[in-house]
């Protein structure tokens, strides 16, 4: 098979040619660059690969590619793309080099998160690419496993001037989900000129011009359709085109061509090409061993290469995936099932016990406890290896050759926990199902129910998931009472998620819960306190949600950072916010995971908002955003809705709050109604329409919703108030003062001294304002602070006290300004120029010739971190950190780190 310039493939491809030629020229200039070839079966994807490897520029080529027999080991196209490069495992930092060796099998540990190996794989690439440059080649995409797939992906996304170049071939859109968003090429067919040429080369004879621009239609100028389908045919049988075949779908076509190839060789031929194709890496010296136990000899492989099917060299290479599919799909069961067998006798159970024991698994023509054993071991190893996907595969087969029903549903049980821990909620109610037909304990049955549950939970946050969490955890409740109590509290945050849309759902939740031995640890203190709350009132539970806190002083925890935030917001705790947001990204950043780091990083986002730290927040919600769409996780919209109602731009906020309030809906999650109507009720406030913002406050507090409910009552007090609506102020002022009593937080007293100043007696209004400006200052809410100058500047304005005002105004408004507070930095300074004063507009932030990213990189080494410290944090390599930061003092005109604080601070 030609492997060059003059490939047929290539006929016609100069735009594509000239695009990799240019993707090679920026990698050599010290760029990365990343490129999908995307294309339909046959199209030329893997002739332009060849044609990359073959033509580097001077940089080096690694290869690898989706295998389908390997589509469930973790991390196997991974493995092979990294195994050339593992000389360089020795540069990485230590967690790293120990992620990618645990994850590779090349040494025990714990389980690596995909993060820290994405992190490592990053490292690894950049080492390689500083001696020369570095061409990575990924084929076949679509037959990549989970984890490989995950983490290319992160990959992807992250490089930026390592002189690195990662080119994926793909087939057409929903052949993978991760790749979406990256640079595209599309390869289409050839044009009709190249395509006759190439369709002329094969044809048995002379055809009707008509008949050969039918064909050419209807293969699109697919090249290997072109190349393909006409073989074996005659003249006749080519008059009208394909016939009958046309109806196929295209690659169904080529795959029945080969299939006709394949069905015309010797039986030997055949069992040959079966083998080759069931083994996944192309190692021909395992190949052939297997093929001697089958009883095939090596004169077997002549005509299957005299046919162009395949080519045995280093490794085995078939002329296109659709050989290997074409093999299998037209082999005997039996065959099979005899190849299967002959693999797993050659195979070195010390060196691939996995490949060993998947091969002896399709080897079984029936139940088999001794394979479901192997199975089961090999889906421990893949756990230890953070592949939960390839170890829910190797359960779920170990299920199905159980042949005694207990130890099958013990392992579709099992099998269902490690899909759901790999992110695959949705094809975990099928190994339930299949678990249930066994013989289960009682609490087997309830880990069942429980698991059901989480599903629901995990599916959809609303309130669909709070009964069958509470079903499951009454169960759970005499058999195992530290997974009861987990499950009740899972159930109270499901009803707390479902809110307003979840009827009674709480109530009943937390009445459940009573009954339940307290615990006194972190979950059991959590679950009390919250429980408390919900039956017995605000004031009571304070005390018990602060041992809650409390108790979660370090990061063993973060599992209950989803409800610990909002016990934090309730208690108007900002240090526990703060600390709890701050240990729980720790946690998440040191151990690279994936199902907790974006709300994580939400979480921590909305507790930089009272502090006036928009900018720091904006960039931990673009990094969720960027793990989200590498990953496919879902990132909570709470901190990006206050966020974009502070900032006050109009139409974006509104159309995030429109949106948020659609999906509360869909998905039966009340909370966010609450949440919407907050932000919407900021916004208003924030740009003097107050009739507006009194509606949505009074709708945010129509339901006692964690954190907003309180925060809503003093937005409510300011529009009431500015409304012309004392009654309402008034009383929205006195609900507030229940809670900011007990809660006796400098937050919360200085948040109701604001309130007491719009709402309170007219006398003590200046002394509250002061009082306010003092708890807000002690307590570092520099955002609440600079709304209680500006309401205070505002109140001394309408009392004719125009230099007592501006001082006020002018701090309220610069404050407004450099965080980023547009709504409300307009509003302080339309006061400004009531009271006669010139406002000067200026932009907020850092200098505004750096990126954003430019800007982060720049604030962390201000900060005193080191370059591989904000690789980390950043999901950078160091090297790609040294080149922005050198852009950086070229904009900035600095010379040195040291500089960079002063250089921020005067920017304008």
């Amino acid at each position: 098979m030609p492997r060059n310039a003059e490939n047929p493939a290539l006929l016609g491809r100069l735009r594509e040619r000239d695009q990799l030629d240019g993707l090679l020229r920026d990698v050599r200039a010290g760029h990365s660059r990343v490129l999908v070839l995307r294309g339909e079966a046959g199209a030329g994807k893997t002739a332009l690969l060849d044609y990359l490897s073959e033509h580097p520029g001077g940089g080096r080529v690694v290869r690898a590619a989706g295998v389908e027999p390997e589509s469930e080991i973790a991390y196997s196209t991974l493995q092979q793309l990294c195994a050339p490069l593992l000389g360089h495992l020795d540069r990485l930092a230590e967690p790293q080099r120990a992620a990618l060796a645990t994850a590779f099998g090349l040494s025990a540990g714990q389980p690596p998160q995909a993060l820290l190996v994405g992190l490592a794989v990053l490292g690894l690439f950049a080492e390689a690419a500083a001696e020369q440059p570095l061409v990575c080649v990924v084929d076949d995409v679509q037959w990549l496993d989970r984890m490989s797939e995950v983490v290319l992906t992160f990959v992807a996304r992250r490089l930026e001037a390592e002189s690195v170049a990662l080119i994926f071939a793909a087939r057409r859109p929903g052949d993978e989900q991760l790749l979406r968003g990256l640079p595209e090429l599309s390869v289409e067919g050839l044009p009709d000129a190249e395509a006759r040429a190439l369709l002329d080369s094969v044809l048995p004879g002379p055809v009707d011009a008509r008949v050969r621009e039918r064909i050419v239609a209807e293969t699109h100028g697919n090249p290997l359709a072109l190349l393909e389908l006409p073989r074996g045919l005659t003249p006749a049988e080519l008059a009208f085109g394909f016939g009958a075949q046309t109806a196929m779908p295209l690659a169904s076509r080529m795959e029945e061509g080969f299939q006709r190839r394949i069905a015309a060789l010797p039986p030997d031929t055949r069992r040959l090409l079966l083998a080759a194709a069931v083994e996944p890496v192309g190692d021909v010296t395992l190949l052939w061993r297997a093929l001697q136990r089958l009883g095939v000899g090596p004169e077997a492989a002549a005509p299957a290469q005299a046919a162009g099917l395949v080519e045995f060299a280093a490794r085995t290479r078939f002329r296109h995936p659709l050989v290997r599919s074409a093999c299998w799909r037209s082999a005997d069961a039996a065959d099979l099932r005899d190849v299967h067998r002959a693999l797993a006798e050659v195979t070195d159970p010390a060196q691939e016990p996995d490949r060993r024991a998947w091969h002896r698994a399709h080897a079984a023509a029936g139940p088999d406890e001794e394979v479901a054993g192997e199975l089961e071991r090999s889906a421990g190893r893949a756990l230890s290896r953070g592949g939960r996907s390839a170890a829910a595969t190797f359960l779920e087969r170990a299920a199905e050759l159980s042949p005694d029903p207990k130890p099958r549903a013990e392992r579709a049980l099992a099998a269902a926990q490690a899909r759901f821990d790999a992110g695959a909620p949705a094809r975990v109610p099928d190994l339930l199902a299949a678990a249930e037909l066994g013989p289960l304990g009682p609490l087997q049955r309830a880990r069942v129910e429980r698991l059901r549950a989480q599903v629901a939970f995990a599916l959809s946050q609303g309130r669909a998931a709070g009964p069958p969490l509470l079903a499951a955890a009454r169960r759970l409740e005499e058999l195992d009472l530290a997974a009861a109590r987990e499950t009740y509290l899972s159930a109270l945050g499901a009803a707390v998620h479902a809110g307003r849309l979840g009827g009674d759902d709480l109530r009943h939740a937390a009445e459940a819960a009573r009954g339940v031995p307290a615990g006194e640890d972190a979950a059991g203190l959590l679950l009390t306190g919250l429980t408390t709350w919900s039956l017995q009132g605000y004031a009571t539970a304070v005390p018990q949600l602060r041992r809650a806190l409390a108790a979660l002083t370090t990061e063993e925890d973060p599992r209950l950072l989803w409800l610990a935030v909002p016990a934090a917001q309730l208690l108007w705790d900002d240090a526990a916010w703060q600390r709890l947001t701050e240990q729980a990204i720790r946690a998440a950043r040191a151990t690279g995971a994936l199902a907790l780091l974006p709300t994580a990083l939400v979480l921590r986002a909305g507790a930089l908002l009272p502090a006036g730290r928009f900018t720091d927040a904006s960039d931990l919600l673009d990094e969720a955003a960027a793990i989200g769409q590498a990953t496919g996780l879902p990132t909570p919209p709470s901190a990006a809705l206050t966020l974009a109602a502070y900032r006050g731009r109009e139409a974006p906020a509104s159309d995030l709050i429109a949106a948020t309030v659609r999906d509360a809906d869909a998905r039966g999650e009340g909370q966010l109604h609450g949440l919407a109507h907050f932000a919407t009720a900021v916004l208003r406030n924030g740009s003097g329409r107050y009739q507006e913002a009194m509606r949505a406050a009074r709708q945010v507090i129509a339901y006692e919703d964690p954190g907003v409910f309180a925060w809503a009552l003093a937005e409510l007090v300011e529009a009431a108030t500015r409304a012309g609506e004392p009654a309402v102020a008034a009383e929205a002022r006195e609900r507030l003062a229940e809670r900011t009593g007990v809660a006796a937080t400098p937050w919360a007293l200085g948040s109701q001294a604001v309130a007491d100043a719009l709402a309170g007696p007219a006398g003590k209004a200046e002394d509250c304002y002061h009082e306010a400006i003092e708890r807000l200052t002690a307590a570092g809410q520099e955002l609440h602070l600079s709304r209680a100058r500006l309401l205070y500047g505002e109140w001394l304005r309408r009392a004719n006290r125009r230099t007592d005002a501006r001082t006020q105004l002018r701090t309220a408004h610069e404050s407004f300004t450099a965080m980023g507070a547009e709504g409300f930095a307009e509003r302080a300074g339309r006061e400004l120029v009531a009271t006669g004063e010139t406002v000067r507009k200026r932009s907020p932030g850092v200098p505004a010739e750096l990126t954003a990213q430019e800007a982060q990189i720049a604030r962390l080494v201000a900060a005193g971190r080191t370059n591989p410290e904000i690789g980390t944090v950043l999901f950078l390599s160091p090297r790609t950190v040294e080149w922005h930061l050198r852009k950086v003092f070229a904009k900035l005109g600095i010379g040195s780190r040291r500089d960079l604080a002063a250089a921020l601070r005067d920017g304008p």
